[in-house]
Formats: structure tokens, sequence, C-alpha cells
């Protein structure tokens, strides 16, 4: 059919155009946080990709949500502005005739929101939460990055390496402050490596430098020069947290129904019923009075978006804190946006195109 292969064609290009833009948003944000953090040396650099990739995974149930709504109001709103619903109204169409092509183009990235939102988010968020304990677990020395002041978690040293010394696990110019016996000590060196010793006591060793020691403030400073010198590193045992609600599959979370757990299940469901209801409420929001200008039905359609996100994180946390039951944090919301839903049909439906008829014919003619 004609009418069904044009709209799907149209939402088809304004969805990628719009999800390229989406993402190209998300990705420079998320970018742009992952690589400070990296800088600052709470991050390992090697490790900002896999973040990234985890991050990506966990936002793109909302994302693939508002680009379906966008895709179809812009599509819609389109042919509005350019008088092509008045032929498709002319043709016998109402305004319910785009659910169908509009459902039938929405039915695959619902199910990918909700393929994304049950399975692959949870399991992007837990592994990106044991990353983070890796690196965490991970001793002071092996997360020094060059150019970058490394602090000790377990002892009172600050840690500054140049630059790679070209062989593995070695570095060159080393600075390493440490206070030990409410003395400040201070060595520098040409290179140093990590050894392990045969009880698995790590050491960092120090090749051709000096130590400098002495107490704060005061002008006696011991200076001694060493070809070899070697530091313990205090082993650092990460404290396991307890996986988050976020971090539990989905069956997890369905035979442990804590608060908490149900609303994250609420919030998991929510998504892809989300998707198919912005999908529906597009239709009517894309109406475009050309004597009310082109940016009303948009800005109302922004606030529809951001009111009904909202509704979602308030249930959520309703849920969470036992102020709502878990099945009426579920379904009220959704319910209460299908009522909306429905309204905005029957007043499109039995307002606008009577409304869009009469502008178009002449003054003084009769309807036949």
């Amino acid at each position: 059919m004609l009418f069904r292969r044009s709209i799907l064609k149209e939402l088809a290009g304004a969805s990628a155009g719009g999800f390229s833009v989406l993402l190209a948003i998300t990705l420079t944000t998320l970018l742009t946080r992952l690589l400070g953090q990296a800088a600052g040396g709470s991050l390992e650099s090697g490790a900002v990709l896999a973040f990234l990739g985890f991050s990506v995974l966990n936002y793109l149930p909302v994302l693939l949500s508002l680009t379906l709504f966008i895709a179809v109001l812009m599509t819609l709103s389109r042919s509005f502005r350019d008088s092509e619903m008045v032929v498709w109204f002319s043709s016998g169409l109402s305004m319910t005739a785009w659910i169908r092509p509009v459902m039938y183009f929405a039915a695959p990235l619902v199910t990918a929101i909700a393929l994304l939102s049950l399975v692959l988010s949870p399991w992007a968020v837990r592994k990106s939460d044991e990353l983070m304990q890796q690196i965490e677990s991970r001793n002071d020395v092996s997360t020094v990055s060059p150019g970058v002041f490394k602090e000790s978690r377990q002892t009172e040293r600050v840690y500054f390496v140049e630059g790679f010394a070209g062989a593995q696990n070695a570095v060159r110019n080393i600075f390493v402050q440490s206070v030990e016996q409410q003395k400040l000590g201070v060595v520098v060196a040409q290179r140093g490596y990590q050894e392990t010793a045969p009880n698995g006591d790590k050491f960092l060793v120090l090749q051709n430098g000096r130590r400098y020691e002495g107490k704060a403030g005061s002008p006696e400073y011991k200076i001694v020069e060493f070809q070899r010198y070697a530091m313990r590193i205090e082993p650092f045992e990460a404290k396991l947290a307890a996986p988050s609600s976020k971090s539990l599959s989905t069956p997890a979370l369905l035979r442990d129904r804590t608060p908490a757990n149900l609303a994250e299940l609420q919030w998991r469901i929510g998504l892809p019923v989300s998707g198919a209801i912005l999908a529906l409420l597009a239709i009517p929001l894309s109406f475009v009075n050309p004597r009310a200008g082109r940016s009303l039905n948009l800005m109302l359609a922004l606030l529809t978006y951001m009111v009904y996100s909202n509704l979602l994180s308030i249930s959520q946390a309703w849920v969470a804190q036992q102020k709502v039951t878990p099945a009426t944090g579920l379904w009220a919301v959704h319910a209460g946006m299908l009522a909306i839903l429905l309204f905005l049909f029957y007043r499109r439906l039995y307002f606008a195109p009577s409304a869009l008829f009469r502008r178009g014919r002449p003054k003084g003619s009769k309807a036949t």
C-alpha cells in the first residue's frame, strides 16, 4: 500500500537521523567525563573504552524510546506543515489510520528496548561494576599513569613517573614522596619496575637514584645515593560491595522481591511500555495548526515527554520507599498517559480534520 510504504520509509529515515544525533551527544558526554576521570588518575586510560561501551548499553533503551517518539513526531508534523495530511484526509483516511503503520514501525524498536532493558543493560552495569572492582583492587603502582601524581590509598605516599622506559613493566624518572615515623622522605630514580618476592610480596625496585630524608621544616636532611632500592608495596583489598538492583538480572529481581528490586523491575518493564505509548502519543501531538505556528506542538510534545519520564522516575522511587504498591507504581503512570492519549485522539479525530476542510473550502461554497 502506497500510504504505508511512504510512512514507513520516512519514519526509518527520521529515526536513523535522530538516533545518530542522540548517540553522538551521549558518546561525547560520556567520553568527556571518562577522559576527565582518566586524566585525574581515578580511572585507567586503558579501561575508558570498556566503560564507554557499558555506559552506552545502559543508556540505549532510553535513547531508542526517545528516537521512536521524535521520529513519529517529526514525520507527521512535516506532513501537516506540507499539507499532505489534507490529501490523506480527503482520501477518506482518519487520524486513526496512522496507528497501524506507526505500530508496525515501532514493534521492532520496542522489542529491542525490552531486550536491552531486561537483559543487556543489567549485564552491562554488572560488568562495569566488576571492572571497577578489579581496578580498585590493584596496587597503587599498577595504577600510576605517566605525567600524573598518584596518591596511595593505604600509606602516605605520592608517586610520579615521567614515562615508560621501553621494557615491559618499567618506567623512567620516578619520584616517590613518603612519610615514615614523622620523617619526610623523597626518592628520585632514573628507572624502576615491579618485582614479586618468592613469598608473594610485591616491591617497587628503583635503580640509580637518591633518597632525601628529614623532618619537615628542619634544614637537616640525610641524602643517600643508591644503585638499587626496593620499596614494599602494601597490598590492597577492595571492599566487596553488595550488588545493586541495577546490576541484578531480571530473574534475580523476581526471586528476591525487595522494595528496591521491585522498583528496578518496574523501571525495566516500563521502558518498552512507555516506548509504545510515546509512539502513539506522537500521532495526535504532531498536529500543526498553520495559524498557531510550527513550534507550539514541538514544545507541547517535549513537555509531555519530560512529564512522562519524570513521573516514571518518581513512581520508581515511591515503590522503593514503599509509598505505593508495586502494581500501582507499575501501571498508574502508563494508565494516565493512555487516558491522555485517548483524549488527544478524540480531540484530533473530531475537530482537527473538519477544521482543515473548512479552511480549504472557498467562501460561500457548499460541501458535496
